[in-house]
């Protein structure tokens, strides 16, 4: 059964590394789990490379602090030929005392492209294949 936020896609616990002089978690490091977790979800529905094309305003409604395990959850929000919009949902779990807290939302916009970084349709067959390493991508 799909949790009504989406599918788990990521799951981080917050490291020292992560923050910033407020003893919080820099909102860039957020921002790019929720790039990662599109990209998570955005492969699940073609197997292609995906590129972020646009992500909508994102609003942090809680802090993360270290030591939390940060939740992200995606799911389709609509989709077009070459592109799937993706909604993140980010809840941290709060380390002292196990609550979820709603960081934010976020709408990121994920293209499929080919080789050339020419938008495919992302419901074509499968462009990546064995003989696509990490240092061809």
């Amino acid at each position: 059964m799909q949790h009504p936020d989406g599918e788990i896609v990521l799951r981080v616990i917050t490291m020292p590394r992560d923050t910033n002089h407020s003893g919080t978690v820099f909102g860039g490091v957020i921002m790019s789990y929720i790039d990662q977790a599109a990209y998570v979800h955005a492969r699940t529905l073609g197997l292609h490379r995906w590129v972020t094309v646009m992500v909508e305003r994102i609003e942090f409604v809680a802090p993360v602090y270290v030591g939390e395990m940060v939740t992200l959850r995606a799911s389709t929000a609509a989709t077009g030929r070459t592109s799937v919009t993706v909604r993140v949902v980010v809840d941290a779990e709060r380390y002292t005392t196990g609550e979820s807290a709603r960081v934010t939302v976020a709408t990121v916009k994920m293209v499929a492209i080919d080789r050339q970084h020419q938008p495919i349709p992302f419901s074509s067959p499968a462009t990546l294949g064995s003989e696509d390493g990490m240092s061809s991508l």
